[in-house]
């Protein structure tokens, strides 16, 4: 064993050394171990995913012809760093959620949902310039090789001489998705801090735009009932995690001066923002209040006025502050059969179901039934399952009570439960995305006079201040622009 154990070694090392493991980086200076992910592998991985990003979130979003304008500000970016002649795919991704992130071979992609936080074009570069970080110093590549070489100094060398780009693309996007390190983090900060300066950037707004992520970041994690330390899964601080303190000492190892005045550019981007989609669009329903509305899947339902709704991307989520939870989702093998006998036998392998009805709501064939469950804190609770066959598909309530209070929840839950039906005609014209308005600050205006005309229905005080960094409840001066969300 101690002997295929050194051969293993020796041919890691003999490969490594074909491979030219080790290269100096031209933006970073360093000796960096890209082995197992030569360039030409990184613009073949990158290219293979793009469709499969566009397909998860939703396609890119078009509207005012946004990508044309964040690939103007990305190539001047990409232009001013250590390799001008590589090749930037930029795109605008059609998400409500707040983030950003880059592929192999140069794919940046940035989110509609933060294009309406950013205010202006100097914070959105800011974020471009960290994932162009990424991309030229090649920090997918990197993390990619030392994975393949644990495995080969494990033994699996045939992990590093399997079949090239294919095994690689075959990792999936989110691979390419998750937390870099602190390490490189801050490398990727230090370079987008460098060439922001030499595009003539303010680098201050790398650190204003964090002050706003980590605003909006709190405020999402209190609306959905969670602690506002908590992060998303899918947020950008998730898959960033950054501190102003780390952004300044980047800033500070740059060592860049700013290519002429620094620019900030806010009327250009506000006025190319104004008029974008806030939120979900409507092919994921929207919340409204305690209602909930999905007008091309035509059904409307409600949720108890106590409970707070997050609309997520495979089900709707509704909690309130006394351990209660509302899980509405598909339920596409309920379609295939009657609700009955889903529920019985094609719900759970796990979780036994009693008590199952055969129920009518409004109109539409439906079944409920019920089971006690210990959670993972080890806590036991009530389940009760709803089905219900809406046209030609399925959905399902999955609503789980303290067992000790189930049953004064009775009420509540059939009220949701029954709330369940068509849009009509009028509701189908009169619920709208919202939209992102650009208004200016005029003598006299206070942030009460936004907030009046903000279409959000909890604290749209805080969500008005999140959006444009307002700090301590003062306007920006005379004259400038601020965004408000609208019908």
């Amino acid at each position: 064993m101690r002997k295929a154990r050194t051969l293993s070694l020796w041919a890691a090392i003999g490969l490594m050394g074909g491979l030219a493991g080790c290269s100096t980086n031209p933006a970073t200076g360093e000796d960096t171990f890209t082995a197992f992910m030569p360039p030409a592998q990184e613009a073949e991985v990158g290219a293979e995913e793009h469709p499969k990003i566009l397909k998860e979130f939703g396609g890119s979003y078009d509207a005012k012809d946004l990508p044309a304008y964040v690939t103007e500000i990305g190539n001047k970016l990409a232009a001013v760093t250590e390799t001008p002649n590589q090749k930037f795919t930029f795109t605008v991704l059609d998400s409500p959620i707040v983030n950003a992130f880059a592929l192999p071979g140069g794919y940046v992609y940035v989110t509609r949902g933060l294009l309406a936080l950013a205010s202006n074009e100097a914070e959105l570069a800011g974020v471009l310039a960290h994932e162009i970080g990424h991309v030229v110093a090649r920090h997918s590549a990197q993390r990619y090789s030392r994975g393949v070489l644990t495995q080969v100094l494990a033994g699996g060398l045939s992990a590093a001489i399997g079949s090239g780009a294919g095994d690689v693309i075959g990792m999936g996007a989110n691979a390419y998705m998750q937390s870099f390190s602190r390490e490189h983090e801050f490398e990727a900060d230090k370079l987008g801090v460098r060439y922001l300066s030499r595009a003539g950037y303010d680098p201050e707004a790398m650190a204003s735009f964090l002050k706003k992520l980590r605003a909006h970041s709190q405020l999402q994690a209190e609306l959905a009932g969670r602690s506002p330390d908590d992060v998303d899964q899918f947020d950008i601080m998730a898959t960033h995690p950054r501190t102003l303190d780390r952004i300044e000492q980047a800033r500070v190892a740059a060592n860049t001066p700013v290519s002429g005045a620094p620019r900030l550019e806010a009327v250009k981007y506000m006025t190319e923002i104004d008029g974008i989609m806030y939120g979900d669009g409507p092919e994921n329903g929207f919340v409204r209040g305690a209602k909930f509305i999905h007008v091309p899947l035509d059904f409307y339902f409600e949720v108890p006025d106590e409970f707070s709704m997050i609309n997520q991307p495979d089900a709707v989520v509704a909690q309130d502050n006394q351990g209660a939870t509302i899980i509405f989702e598909g339920a596409p093998a309920a379609a295939q059969s009657n609700p009955s006998a889903y529920l019985q036998r094609g719900f759970s392998k796990s979780v036994q179901l009693r008590d199952i009805q055969t129920i009518d709501i409004n109109g539409q064939k439906a079944a409920t039934g019920s089971a006690d469950v210990s959670l993972k804190s080890g806590t036991k609770a009530r389940l009760r399952v709803v089905a219900i066959v809406h046209g030609k598909a399925a959905f399902q309530f999955l609503f789980l009570i303290p067992l000790d209070r189930a049953d004064s929840y009775n009420v509540a839950l059939r009220r949701t439960t029954y709330s369940f039906r068509s849009l009509t005609a009028a509701e189908k014209k009169k619920y709208h995305a919202l939209s992102i308005k650009v208004r200016a600050v005029n003598p006299g205006y206070t942030v009460d006079t936004f907030v009046k005309s903000m279409a959000v229905d909890r604290r749209p005080e805080e969500t008005f201040d999140v959006i444009n960094g307002i700090e301590n409840g003062q306007l920006p001066p005379e004259g400038s622009l601020v965004k408000v969300i609208r019908e």
